[in-house]
């Protein structure tokens, strides 16, 4: 796929894209150790903890959208929308994401690469969080993805990632416009499959993807909304329908042009996402 229109920029603007559902606390910490030089941009889920008020008060300069639907992977697509940036970084509201990282993100994509993807498990990289079985499971995971997709990837499950803006109609993220079922089922890839739906895309649009060792700290204030098992389980669905998208998708390439005549409702939501969603 042709993403690229124009050379890319040796001293690239940067967008950050903060979704936030309930983060106030949160905020108040790690806003303020983002960069000013950068666009900021937070994306609120009808927060009613004053997540908005505390980042406008302690990042007076973000920028504010408000999701369209419900789901991580919703906010991100508004995001990613809103963003003007050349370069886009994925920042996680919780404190987990290091902001140090990020310019080494950024240095990995100036110097070539299309995606520069966090890896808890580079040498220098590492975990706060994560326990033996997490462990296992996320290693597991990367296997299974490495053999369905052909990657190489050693961190399938963090989502801190890096890329050129250029990059973002290689990805096929359904449009923020698009309305939300009128049954309350939430559209393919809005909930917390979104983290592993663009790793797949990524290895799908053949782009060139670089890890980078990143440390992944503990919460700030609160606890996490995923279980290890429901989340395992999820990824590993998620895993084997983007195999099976891109597999349609290469079918159909070969006789004639794909027409989608809506977004795709997301067939499999473990009970934490619904939970979630409702909140």
């Amino acid at each position: 796929m042709t993403f690229r229109t124009a050379p890319r920029p040796s001293n690239p603007t940067i967008s950050i894209i903060v979704p936030a559902r309930n983060e106030a606390a949160n905020l108040e910490v790690i806003l303020p150790q983002l960069p000013d030089a950068y666009e900021v941009i937070l994306v609120d889920g009808d927060s009613v903890d004053g997540t908005v008020e505390t980042a406008l008060r302690v990042l007076p300069g973000i920028k504010i959208v408000h999701q369209t639907r419900t789901g991580k992977g919703n906010a991100l697509a508004c995001g990613f929308e809103a963003a003007t940036g050349d370069i886009i970084v994925q920042f996680d509201a919780d404190g987990t994401a290091d902001p140090a990282d990020i310019p080494a993100l950024v240095d990995t994509l100036v110097k070539g690469a299309d995606v520069a993807k966090g890896s808890r498990f580079r040498r220098g990289g590492g975990s706060a969080d994560l326990n033996l079985f997490r462990s296992g499971r996320d290693l597991g995971l990367n296997l299974i993805c490495n053999v369905l997709l052909g990657t190489r990837y050693s961190d399938l499950c963090y989502g801190y990632n890096a890329f050129w803006r250029d990059v973002l109609p290689a990805l096929e993220l359904v449009d923020s416009a698009v309305e939300a079922p009128s049954d309350g089922a939430m559209l393919w890839g809005d909930g917390f499959e979104i983290d592993t739906i663009l790793t797949c895309r990524f290895a799908a649009a053949k782009l060139r993807v670089v890890e980078v060792p990143s440390f992944e700290k503990h919460r700030v204030h609160s606890e996490s909304n995923l279980d290890a098992i429901g989340d395992g389980i999820r990824v590993l669905k998620t895993i084997f329908d983007e195999r099976r998208r891109e597999n349609a998708a290469l079918a159909h390439t070969r006789r004639e042009p794909i027409v989608v005549a809506a977004p795709i409702v997301a067939p499999f939501r473990v009970e934490v996402e619904q939970r979630f969603a409702r909140r």
